[in-house]
């Protein structure tokens, strides 16, 4: 079922996994919905349910995990998590749809489960498409987050913001050394330290995750 990590981060180490199987581990259990609800819930939304829908698909997703936890045991053979959570998710959104039994219109932006009856395919192939797009850009945003929280958490929150404004929300380095007293070998040396750090963790969490 599941593979590694924790802190923030996207995949789940198999030491937290271990921790899940006590329903008292608070602690656990915190760390996990803290690392995944925004991806079970952005896959939702883009599936075409509601706010609230969404959030109910979250609470669901995690009974499941709480329901094969006590007798989990990590079989990397088996597949990644990632895999894993996929067929879960899909899952949930099969009897989303069968309860409600309708399918939403596509949107240029989004994805449909489709009314499902098996909650590892889609007999729609164009819904089946857009499903597993909008899965992968949830999945990959949802890393790069995981990554960005990690990263953030090892510099200084200068050397970070410096960063954000140059590399994520492209403020000119003219503007950047105005407005915050920045000199460009700041600048520079923020870019390329942060965004070095965010390569290697971007590529240790794909490795976590059986990518």
């Amino acid at each position: 079922m599941i593979q590694p990590s924790g802190d923030g981060g996207l995949p789940t180490r198999q030491s937290l996994l271990s921790r899940l199987r006590d329903w008292e581990d608070h602690e656990g259990w915190r760390e996990f919905f803290e690392t995944y609800w925004r991806l079970i819930y952005g896959v939702a939304r883009r599936s075409g349910l509601s706010d609230s829908e969404a959030q109910d698909l979250v609470q669901e997703t995690l009974v499941v995990v709480a329901q094969q936890m006590p007798g989990f045991r990590y079989d990397p053979a088996r597949g990644s998590f990632k895999a894993w959570l996929h067929t879960v998710i899909r899952g949930r959104l099969s009897r989303h749809w069968r309860r409600k039994r309708v399918r939403p219109e596509v949107d240029g932006a989004g994805l449909v489960a489709g009314d499902l009856d098996d909650p590892a395919g889609v007999e729609d192939p164009d819904a089946a498409s857009e499903f597993e797009a909008g899965w992968q850009r949830e999945w990959e945003q949802n890393l790069m987050d995981a990554a960005l929280r990690r990263v953030q958490a090892r510099v200084s929150s200068r050397q970070y913001l410096l960063f954000s404004l140059v590399a994520l929300k492209e403020v000119s380095v003219a503007t950047i050394c105005e407005r915050y007293e920045a000199s460009l070998a700041q600048v520079y040396l923020a870019r390329h330290r942060v965004g070095k750090l965010l390569k290697a963790e971007v590529a240790r969490l794909r490795a976590e995750s059986g990518e």
